[in-house]
């Protein structure tokens, strides 16, 4: 490990620096860092090339091997360790897997490709961090979320993304009207009052599809930019499905389509 200090105190001023990082938005975005809870996280960080800032590690997780390996990868990487009770302070999971990883927030890449997500006002964390997966799995180029959309780099969301943060262009506070009159494809989206099947569709150029809010739907203005509506097929007796089962279906669609 690299160089190796204990906190005994909830009082030591990095301490407090990690608890607000951990809780607030705003600090976040201000700082351009963030938490990754978990030896899953870190590999997935690592994995893409990149390097954490600081490692925080539970004392009682020390001789854990997974976390060891890590430990041995991170070799010069300052490391805090902390004991059970401030550990469980700065982890939302209610039993802590033991490791914390202070990362630098990625600044979006310039604008490009032609597979992108648009993504409007999605509030629900467990929802945005399974479509942020499932549109690294799908190999999305860009990500883009209206500024009404839950905080993309929030411990709940990166937990939900399993990774997909690590390798995916993300484009926090878009102006998602701008988005899709300057993108050079199609822009699609579900709609429940459309004929025509998502299966029907020709996925294969330049697309974009569009996720609205999970209650409302996409916004008057971004409805306008769509320039083909589909339905989900359902033979279920159900109406419809949640933002980020519909986005999966979809991705993985024009995944089939393109390959």
């Amino acid at each position: 490990m690299g160089t190796v200090k204990r906190i005994t105190s909830r009082d030591n001023p990095f301490y407090k620096s990690l608890l607000r990082l951990a809780s607030s938005a705003r600090v976040r975005r201000e700082a351009g860092q963030t938490l990754l809870d978990g030896p899953h996280l870190l590999r997935a960080w690592l994995e893409s090339g990149q390097h954490p800032l600081h490692l925080v590690v539970n004392d009682s997780a020390l001789h854990d091997a997974e976390i060891s390996e890590l430990l041995a990868r991170c070799a010069d990487i300052p490391t805090t360790v902390l004991d059970a009770l401030l550990f469980k302070q700065l982890s939302e999971l209610k039993t802590p897997n033991g490791l914390l990883a202070l990362i630098g927030i990625p600044p979006a890449e310039i604008a490009g490709g032609n597979f992108i997500l648009l993504l409007e006002d999605i509030q629900d964390p467990g929802n945005l961090g399974s479509i942020l997966r499932s549109a690294a799995a799908a190999g999305c180029d860009a990500v883009y979320l209206s500024q009404g959309c839950a905080d993309a780099w929030s411990p709940k969301v990166l937990r939900a993304g399993m990774g997909g943060h690590c390798v995916l262009n993300i484009h926090e506070d878009a102006d998602l009207i701008r988005v899709a009159e300057t993108f050079s494809g199609s822009i699609l989206a579900a709609s429940l009052q459309a004929e025509h099947s998502l299966y029907a569709c020709d996925l294969r150029g330049a697309i974009g599809f569009a996720i609205g809010n999970e209650g409302a739907g996409l916004s008057p203005g971004l409805q306008e930019k769509v320039r083909q509506r589909f339905i989900i097929p359902m033979p279920g007796k159900v109406e419809s499905l949640n933002a980020a089962a519909a986005a999966a279906v979809c991705l993985f669609e024009a995944v089939r389509c393109r390959s």
